[in-house]
Parts: C-alpha cells; structure tokens; sequence
C-alpha cells in the first residue's frame, strides 16, 4: 500500500502509526550536519538536529543515520576511515532511503579553498573561473560530468540493497547569491566576478543529480528553490547557508541548523507517499 506523506488522510495516518517505517539516511557533510548541536558522531560529524533526524522526528519514522562527512560515492559501497560502507545499512525491510552524495566527488570544498586563495590576486575579477578554465575546458564541469555513472551506479546498488524502498535522491542547496551579485570579505573571500561562476557549477551539479535519479528510478528533492534568498552572503539570522568562515555552529560553507531545517521540509515536501511491504 501507498501512505501520503503529505496531508494524509485519517485512515493512512492510522495505517502508518500502525506499522514502523524504516528509513536509511545516506551521504555526505550536507546530510550529517557538521557542528550543528548536537553532535552524535565525532568521526562522522553527525547531528541530532540534521535533516534526517527532523525528517524521521516529523513523521515518526525509525531512523537508521549512516550519513558521514567527507562521504563520496566511493565510501557507499567501500569503508570509510573506521566506518562500515554505508550501503551496509539498507536491507530487504527499508522502507525510504535518502541520499546526498557527489559533491565530494568533484571535490567541491577544496575547490572552494583553492578559489579563495586565489581572491587577493584580482578581487574584483574572476580568478577562479580563469584558473579552472585556463586551458580550454572548464574542469570543475568536466568533473561534474564524470561523477554522473558514480551517481548511477551509487543508485543501482541501493535499489539492490534496499529493492522495496522508496528512494529520494536529495540536492544541494543554494550556497550563492542566486542571481551571482557576491560579498566579498574576510568572511566570504572570493572574488565578485567568481560567485556566477561558483553558482553555475553547482547548478550544473543539481542537474546532474536530478537527471540520474530520474534514471535510475529514484524522486528528486530540490534543495536549492527553497533556500534561494538565504545563501552565504546574507546576514546572520537571514542565512541558512554558513560563510567560508563560519559565524554559527556548522561547517563552512554548510548548512546551519535553519538550513537543515529548510532541507527537512523541502524532502518532507516533496515526498507524496511511501512504498510499504504488505
């Protein structure tokens, strides 16, 4: 049977207090929550307060948060540091999975490093969108392209491991201004002509997740509409994306607790009904 997440009727509701719905959280820093209190994982950096566990909390499903910073696609099927492979998690009896994974395998964060320090050269240029494309071909594209059939085969083997579940493949949100007019500053110290840049590449990113879970028989939260307006550059109470040096409990560059709450409702959201075993 079919239980609607959203807006359920009395008699689904009462079917769904009735049985246990098992879900599986998967990915990387965007999922676990890094220095967002509480943190219940010191090698993974996983919060209580992560969109999972407000997800799980919201709709009283079991949780099963196996979701860990640094993770790429490689640390699903693999181990990773101590760490079990994530996909180890999911069983004959999981009921909803979710997954945010790739931005690690394009190397995002060091990427976001290197521009930085490459800001004091021409702050009011474009230096790093010259970098990465200094030889013809824009490299932090191309890698976006060549994580695509990790994320497809990342998606096949969990539709192995977990073959009843319904799995939500979840984006990214909006780190920078949507429409690429930056802040540069001690906080945020990347040159003005770079955040378009900055902003295009995770687009293209977003759409290459959303394309091979379209593919690969797996729903598509968006992260990034609903948290447009609220990215680094705004100021603190107003952002739910923390600067490259953060002011809040969280990762740079990461969701704060606002944000995961944003992501928490945009998966709840989206999510019209979940598959359940007779």
């Amino acid at each position: 049977m079919a239980l609607s997440i959203a807006g359920a009727t009395a008699a689904s509701a009462s079917v769904h207090t009735a049985r246990t719905v098992n879900y599986v959280a998967l990915g990387d820093s965007y999922a676990s929550g890094p220095g967002i209190p509480t943190q219940v994982d010191s090698t993974c950096a996983r919060s209580d307060q992560n969109y999972p566990s407000l997800l799980a909390a919201a709709r009283n499903w079991q949780l099963t948060d196996v979701s860990c910073s640094g993770a790429t696609t490689t640390a699903l099927a693999g181990p990773q540091g101590t760490k079990a492979p994530q996909l180890d998690a999911l069983g004959a009896d999981t009921d909803v999975v979710t997954l945010t994974i790739g931005g690690n395998d394009i190397g995002f964060s060091g990427d976001l490093a290197t521009c930085a320090g490459l800001t004091s050269k021409n702050p009011a240029g474009n230096p790093c969108q010259t970098f990465f494309t200094s030889d013809g071909t824009d490299r932090l594209a191309q890698r976006v392209d060549d994580t695509a059939p990790k994320i497809a085969a990342a998606l096949d083997a969990v539709h192995e491991r977990a073959p009843r579940a319904k799995v939500v493949v979840v984006g990214y949100p909006d780190l920078f201004p949507d429409d690429g007019v930056g802040c540069t500053s001690s906080a945020v110290p990347l040159a003005a002509g770079d955040f378009a840049y900055l902003r295009d590449t995770e687009k293209k990113l977003n759409a290459m997740i959303a394309g091979q879970a379209s593919a690969h028989g797996a729903a598509y939260v968006d992260t990034y509409t609903p948290t447009v307006g609220h990215d680094m550059c705004k100021p603190a109470g107003e952002r739910w994306i923390e600067p490259l040096v953060a002011a809040a409990p969280a990762a740079p560059a990461h969701p704060n607790a606002q944000g995961q709450q944003a992501m928490a409702a945009a998966v709840e959201n989206s999510v019209h009904c979940v598959a359940h075993r007779r």
